[in-house]
């Protein structure tokens, strides 16, 4: 049976219990309202792990003004069921003021990759992932801690930070979970409406134009875009914020295709901001 832990002291002592034990330890990150996209990351954790911990908090640290952090859905009741359906042992549930003194004064920023794609609009979102990842994974020590590549830039940031830390835990990154009409599963997508769910397919087919213009043979960055944004047009509730090919090494836009990219967007689809994206290396 999954246990819920509310404060940092119990979750340490489940830990250690463990390491005594020679077991070894995965961490699911999660803002909660659970779905098969989640789920999948936890399965993972539990094939790969004797132990696995999922904590579900609303991090305010990364939400800006005039976002979403008071709507964000919640519901834990369901997410401790679906956490117990996968397997996992530890539902991490801490409050705000457990993760957080109130005259905190540490940051953790990466420097340049948090500027790009969501950076532009969303300036101290990834300083806040940053500090919830960073506090989460010195809480648990996992061995491994599994993230969803929807977040794509959220993955690269946190594979620099623990890279340039030293931090001694494997980032795993999981593939995308779509509906069966291609939405990338998201906690976001119980804002939509009827009509907005129908016209949101919209990315993934306009990500699913720019992949094939790169698998026809095309190396411009341009004709990649310009074939995503086409399809983006065809829909009218469909407002793109951005739609870029970086480098998943700085993630600064890059002019030809020559090694690993990620192709990334942004839409609004109504007031909903939904995100979507997909990696791609011609050399292999």
């Amino acid at each position: 049976m999954t246990q819920v832990v509310t404060t940092i002291d119990e979750v340490r002592a489940l830990v250690r219990t463990w390491r005594a034990q020679g077991d070894t330890v995965g961490l699911v990150p999660t803002m909660g309202y659970l779905h098969e996209g989640h789920a999948s990351l936890i399965t993972r954790s539990v094939a790969e792990n004797a132990r696995t911990v999922v904590s579900v908090f609303v991090n305010p640290t990364q939400f800006g003004p005039n976002e979403d952090l008071e709507s964000y859905p919640r519901d834990l009741e369901r997410d401790v069921a679906l956490v117990e359906k996968c397997g996992a042992d530890v539902v991490f549930h801490p409050t705000p003021e457990e993760m957080y003194f109130p005259d905190r004064c540490t940051t953790v920023h990466v420097e340049g990759l948090g500027k790009e794609l969501c950076g532009k609009s969303r300036p101290i979102h990834f300083d806040g992932v940053c500090l919830v990842v960073s506090k989460l994974l010195n809480i648990t020590t996992p061995d491994r801690a599994y993230f969803g590549q929807k977040d794509a830039q959220q993955l690269l940031i946190v594979r620099r930070m623990v890279r340039d830390l030293s931090m001694g835990v494997q980032v795993v990154g999981c593939p995308i979970v779509r509906e069966e009409d291609g939405l990338a599963k998201s906690s976001r997508n119980t804002y939509l409406s009827a009509e907005e769910r129908a016209a949101a397919v919209v990315l993934s087919k306009s990500l699913a134009a720019g992949r094939a213009v790169l698998e026809g043979g095309e190396r411009s960055a341009a004709a990649v875009c310009d074939a995503v944004r086409a399809v983006l047009a065809s829909e009218p509730l469909a407002a793109p914020e951005y739609v870029e090919v970086v480098s998943t090494d700085t993630v600064t836009p890059v002019e030809r295709v020559e090694g690993e990219v990620l192709c990334a967007i942004a839409v609004r689809i109504g007031n909903t901001r939904l995100i979507d994206n997909f990696f791609y290396n011609p050399n292999e």
